[in-house]
């Protein structure tokens, strides 16, 4: 499955436009991670526990935009693009969205 940022993939042709995939997921931090969090916001540095989060709730949504990609029966995804919003207080949404097209 191709995937770009793009509105076309250099080297192919759009051949069909399947419609707008999309897939989410909500997180929600944990109070120890916050606690280890705001310490390390008073001396500096990476909070990894929340980088990692953040990259595993990317890597989910974009995984369940591509499923439903595959189920309209695109081989590519064109026009990625990332959104984020607070679902409530220490809860976040991760959208991941594009156009599914079929490539030749």
């Amino acid at each position: 499955m191709y995937v770009a940022t793009t509105e076309t993939i250099p080297g192919k042709k759009v051949v069909r436009y399947l419609g707008l995939v999309r897939g989410n997921t909500i997180r929600a931090r944990h109070v120890g991670h916050d606690i280890m969090a705001g310490l390390r916001n008073l001396v500096g540095g990476e909070i990894s526990d929340y980088t990692k989060m953040l990259s595993e709730s990317r890597e989910q949504a974009l995984d369940r935009m591509l499923e439903q990609a595959k189920a309209l029966g695109a081989n590519a995804v064109v026009g990625l693009r990332f959104s984020t919003s607070m679902v409530m207080s220490a809860a976040a949404e991760i959208l991941a969205y594009g156009t599914a097209v079929v490539v030749e």
